[in-house]
This record gives C-alpha cells, sequence and structure tokens, in this order.
C-alpha cells in the first residue's frame, strides 16, 4: 500500500475520491499492476512449465507465443481487493488466482476461435497465428491445468471452502457457455433489441461475479456481503463488455470483424433503432467489399447522430448498481474507484 498512499494519499481519502479521467485510468492501471503482477508472473510460468515438457515442435512454440501476449493482473488484483474488502487476508487468494487466471485464459483462446478473431490489440491469437485446430488444444491443456491446480487448493483452505470455489467455476462454466450458445443465435442479426443484446451481455459478466463469489468464500464473509460483491461483479463485468464495444466503434477492423462474425456492438443496435439511420447503415453494411472506410464512416454516422448516449446512459445505471451494492461492505473504497475507472471523466 505504500507506493500508492505515497503517490494519491491513503485508501479512501479526498484526493484518491477526487480523481478523474487520466488520472483515475492511471491509478487504476497501477493499481492492478501492484496487486495482480505476481500472480499473472505464476500463471506465465506454470505455462512456460509444460511448453518445456512437450515433444512437439508447434505445441511448445503456441504456448510460449500465448505466455508471450499474454497479460492478465485484473482478474487476481480483482481477488486480492476484494477480499480486502471484507478483512480478509488478500494473500489468501494467491493460491487460487493462478488457477483461476490459467481457466479465464483457456476461455479467451476459446471465445477467440468461436469469434474467428485472428488479432487484438495489434497482435496474432492463437487462433491468428496457429488456427483452430492448434487453439483449441492449448485452451484444453489450459483449462486443465487450471482445474488440476485448483483442485490442489486444500493445501491453503478446508475442504468445505475448497468445495465452495469449486461450485462457484462450475456455474461459472456453465452460464458462460449458456452466453456463447445465446449469443452465436444473434450473430449477424440487424433487428438485434439493445434489450436482448444486454439480457446476453448480463451472462458474459459471469466471470466476474465468479471472481467476487471467490473472494468472499476466502475472506469467509457473510452472506449478505457474498451477494453484495457477486452484484458488484456482475456489474462491472457488464461495464467491461460495453466499454470494448464502445472502443470497437472506434477501431475499424474490430468494426468489421463484430460485422461479419460476432454480435454488433451496442452503439450500433441502438442506431439500427433508427430508421433514417438504419437506412444510411444498411447501405454501407450490405456492401459487397466493406471495408474499412466503410467502417469509419458508420462510426461517423453514428456518433454524429448522438447514439452513443444512450449507451452511455447504460453505463451510468450499471455504475450506480455496482456503487449500490458497495454500500453493504466493510471498505468498498478501492472498488468503487475501479467501478468509477470503467467510464472515467
Amino acid at each position: 500500500m505504500k507506493k500508492r498512499e505515497a503517490v494519491y494519499g491513503s485508501v479512501g481519502s479526498p484526493d484518491l475520491e477526487r480523481l478523474s479521467g487520466e488520472e483515475l485510468s492511471r491509478f487504476v492501471s497501477q493499481l492492478f499492476e501492484e496487486r495482480g503482477r505476481k500472480a499473472f508472473e505464476m500463471a506465465k510460468a506454470a505455462i512456460l512449465e509444460e511448453a518445456n515438457k512437450l515433444e512437439c515442435k508447434t505445441t511448445r512454440e503456441a504456448l510460449r507465443f500465448f505466455a508471450n501476449y499474454w497479460t492478465d493482473t485484473t482478474r487476481p488484483a480483482l481477488l486480492s481487493i476484494a477480499c480486502e474488502a471484507l478483512g480478509g487476508d488478500p494473500e489468501a487468494t494467491m493460491p487460487f488466482a493462478v488457477p483461476l487466471m490459467l481457466v479465464c485464459g483457456a476461455i479467451d483462446i476459446h471465445d477467440d476461435i468461436i469469434d474467428r478473431s485472428k488479432t487484438k490489440e495489434n497482435h496474432l491469437t492463437i487462433y491468428g497465428k496457429f488456427g483452430k485446430e492448434v487453439a483449441l488444444l492449448i485452451g484444453d491443456a489450459l483449462l486443465f491445468k487450471g482445474l488440476v491446480l485448483l483442485s490442489e487448493g486444500k493445501q491453503n483452505c478446508n475442504a468445505e471452502r475448497l468445495g465452495k470455489v469449486m461450485h462457484v467455476v462450475k456455474d461459472l462454466f456453465f452460464e458462460l457457455g449458456d452466453s456463447q450458445v445465446l449469443e452465436t443465435s444473434l450473430k449477424g442479426r440487424r433487428d438485434l433489441k439493445p434489450k436482448e443484446y444486454l439480457s446476453m451481455v448480463r451472462k458474459k459478466a459471469a466471470d466476474f461475479e465468479a471472481y467476487m463469489r471467490v473472494s468472499a468464500i476466502l475472506a469467509n464473509g457473510s452472506e449478505e456481503e457474498t451477494e453484495a460483491l457477486a452484484h458488484y461483479g456482475r456489474a462491472l463485468g457488464i461495464l467491461t463488455i460495453l466499454g470494448d464495444d464502445n472502443t470497437d466503434m472506434f477501431d475499424a477492423s474490430e468494426l468489421l470483424n463484430r460485422m461479419k462474425h460476432e454480435v454488433l456492438p451496442l452503439p450500433m443496435l441502438y442506431a439500427l433503432q433508427q430508421p433514417d439511420l438504419k437506412t444510411k447503415l444498411l447501405v454501407k453494411m450490405q456492401k459487397r467489399n466493406i471495408g474499412k472506410r466503410d467502417a469509419e464512416r458508420m462510426c461517423d454516422l453514428i456518433y454524429e447522430a448522438g447514439t452513443f448516449d444512450k449507451t452511455e446512459h447504460d453505463i451510468y445505471e450499471f455504475i450506480a448498481i455496482g456503487q449500490e451494492a458497495l454500500k453493504n461492505l466493510k471498505d468498498g473504497s478501492l472498488l468503487s474507484i475501479i467501478l468509477k475507472s470503467t467510464y472515467p471523466k
């Protein structure tokens, strides 16, 4: 904590509460780095350890490739911060953070296959570099590695708590699987209502709720505290997805991939509810060889029509839901700042 306090003042201080815009984003990035880096490096080492055992050159290269571009300090940091918010020992989350990161890394790889995402953030994905078959098998391998490490958590907590954690992970998989099947049925739909989309997004946010429930279990939280953290996690997960929607609108390559292989982002769905704007957008969306300039022009049309305001309204609603849930915690100050950072102004 000393490093953060030296820069921003103590947690919960007026200086911290007044953070906004880029300063707020930098603080949260630093917070995630400080609280999540150790677990992330351990998870990365676990992947490389398995890679070094393998005979097939392609498999070794694929695992190392993933380990080199993969970065995830957010999830372990959230586990630690949420546990601390209930008065628990944040270090108690470490043995669970690593396997859960591997599990979620596997899910991310499988998502890329489903969405046909060959690139992300200016780098190739496993699917983009090695193809569907290798990506699928690498995702499976990470999944099993994570589940095995998770089962070994009995060395760090009693059997009852471990059983509860495993139950949460099981529920996570079923809800995420349900959301993926639902999402597949919504791909390519120009008539998709924003309300339908948000219902699917809520299911996709199951992983954040699962992390919060695990933190509550490890902190020995009460039922009220557990449910409060769960509601917060669900809201945070939704906000993360809606933030990606906004970002994808301004990235021509991502927007094109969304139109071809995924569900349209929320601002575009709102735009398609306006008859005049829908007509203009469909002219471009139905072109045989739609390109980046078309995507950029569509984003301009949507922005000029003020459609982003509707998405912004939804974002503020979920921020309010998350903030309300935090009222039931011992100290939700850092979680509140993280929530605020999803849409810094």
